[in-house]
């Protein structure tokens, strides 16, 4: 029941129509074990419910979403960052570098390996590769 109300909860700050689906595996779950299901049944009721949830009803619901017109949601995380404007903080080329983007610091190489970028310039982040940002000069 906990993990179920966590995942509610947890869907209304992301809006991804995921964690709604596990909730209600989470929640079906519990109430097998209500009924006095051993454990083996309540996970396999969880791993289906969630299953059903996730390839029967959340495709429906985002073609609802794209027929009324709604946005998906915006992208969070790395993703959000592609695309990012970033301050140079120490010299970046194709081997190393430091760029500051909303506040945090990430390490930098060039997206393009002949291109430098010195301490004060502004970059775009055109891909994240791990834990570092490739960059390119600003249009």
């Amino acid at each position: 029941m906990v993990l179920g109300v966590v995942l509610a909860v947890a869907e209304a700050f992301s809006l991804s129509f995921v964690a709604i689906m596990v909730a209600a595996g989470a929640f079906a779950a519990a109430g097998a074990a209500a009924l006095g299901a051993p454990v083996l049944v309540q996970g396999v009721v969880f791993a289906g419910v969630t299953a059903a949830a996730l390839f029967a009803v959340r495709p429906v619901i985002r073609k609802y979403q794209r027929a009324t017109g709604q946005p998906d949601a915006e992208p969070m995380g790395i993703a959000a960052l592609e695309g990012a404007d970033a301050l140079v903080i120490e010299s970046v080329d194709a081997h190393n570098g430091l760029v500051r983007v909303s506040g945090e610091e990430w390490t930098a190489r060039a997206f393009d390996a002949t291109q430098t970028f010195e301490p004060g310039e502004r970059v775009q982040i055109i891909k994240i590769k791990g834990a570092t940002a490739l960059v390119w000069r600003m249009p």
